[in-house]
């Protein structure tokens, strides 16, 4: 398996005067960090207007500030909000294509819809017809990359012939994915050749029946929306990784649990009073912010990860991608989790991840599917 690392740029009230920016520089000193120790990914949101939930809603910015302080670590959008009153195509092309020439070739793109209300109402962005505009404008896209000049005259988007520049590096174009919340979101980017990024947070078990059946649809009845087929499939889990599992879950418990509750808030429908709301204040007052039970996902001493990540490496999953940054967590807790794991764990899963894609390459190597890595 692969690792990479997730930003929400969650910021709980109190905020202070330097709230923001402290998250912002923390966060590209970690990026750093992993870069150094040999982390392959690093993941950043676009979301707008989820005060407390996620600040991140320029994360072109973030990247390409990120991608002058790495070297080898892949810089990926997860995602970009495609309905084109979010963004229109022809600004998305020319930012992904940018973004992997600073970068020297190192951008995925990560693409979807978005749910939530809060963002929808802001951008006047109609939920019924918002997967379809998310494939309208990804079509759209891909001729944006390829094509000198491009032209597109589809149901949401009416595009004149220009040339698109500048272009990607990578080609035919930097991998793609799509944000997977739902089984049928993972078999649909089967369907279209796109990476799955699953943000349901399932179990081994369950990962792996839809990790089979997103490689059985790679194989037979893939029909690609790009010019390439990305054929990976990425889950996120929580993280801390600690020398003992109950200060592994006292440090990074809290910041998931919050993580939950911001995100049921935005899309379950919690009431918001935009600049008023106090998320870490209603949070607080239903749940204990210091647990002492036994956590999920990759929160634990290397041991305990270990084992949580020997079932999912059984399953299939091609990267797991931490979310270190969650609720309150402290920088120098998410800074020494990362150097604990790199140390402890990561050489042993990078030794056989090179089985695995080779294995992989293999699997895929027939004359319908054209993979990029």
């Amino acid at each position: 398996m692969k690792f990479g690392i997730f930003y929400e740029m969650q910021l709980p009230k109190p905020w202070g005067p330097t709230s923001e920016l402290d998250i912002y520089q923390q966060s590209l000193e970690q990026v750093e960090l992993a870069d150094e120790l040999g982390y392959d990914y690093i993941w950043e949101v676009e979301h707008h207007f989820l005060e407390e939930y996620s600040h991140s809603s320029a994360p072109e910015v973030f990247l390409a500030a990120a991608s002058q302080r790495t070297r080898n670590i892949r810089l990926g959008h997860g995602i970009v909000l495609l309905p084109s009153p979010y963004n229109h195509p022809a600004r998305i092309a020319e930012r992904i294509a940018t973004l992997d020439l600073v970068s020297n070739g190192r951008i995925d793109f990560g693409t979807g819809e978005s749910s939530s209300e809060m963002e929808l109402g802001g951008f006047g962005v109609d939920r019924e017809t918002k997967k379809e505009q998310w494939e309208e404008s990804l079509r759209c896209i891909t001729g944006m990359f390829r094509d000198e000049p491009w032209e597109f005259h589809g149901k949401y988007i009416d595009f004149p012939r220009r040339n698109v520049i500048p272009k990607p590096v990578q080609k035919p174009h930097p991998p793609m994915w799509v944000a997977c919340t739902q089984p049928s979101t993972v078999f649909s980017a089967a369907h279209d050749g796109l990476g799955a990024l699953g943000f349901d947070f399932s179990g081994p078990e369950e990962t792996g029946r839809r990790r089979e059946e997103y490689y059985r649809i790679i194989r037979e009845e893939c029909a690609p929306i790009g010019d390439a087929v990305n054929a990976q499939f990425a889950i996120v889990s929580g993280f801390m990784c600690c020398p003992r599992d109950d200060e592994a879950v006292a440090k990074g418990v809290p910041g998931m649990r919050f993580f939950g509750y911001a995100l049921s808030h935005y899309y379950a429908g919690g009431a918001h009073d935009p600049g008023n709301t106090d998320i870490m204040r209603a949070f607080q007052s239903v749940t204990q912010v210091a647990p002492t039970e036994a956590a999920g996902g990759c929160i634990g001493s290397p041991r305990t990860i270990r084992e949580r990540l020997l079932a999912y490496e059984a399953a299939g999953v091609d990267q797991i991608i931490f979310v270190a940054q969650a609720g309150a967590t402290k920088h120098e807790d998410i800074m020494s989790s990362l150097r604990l794991f790199a140390r402890e764990l990561l050489p042993e899963f990078k030794e056989r991840d090179q089985d695995h894609q080779r294995r992989r390459q293999e699997w895929l190597a027939t004359p319908a599917v054209t993979t990029t890595s």
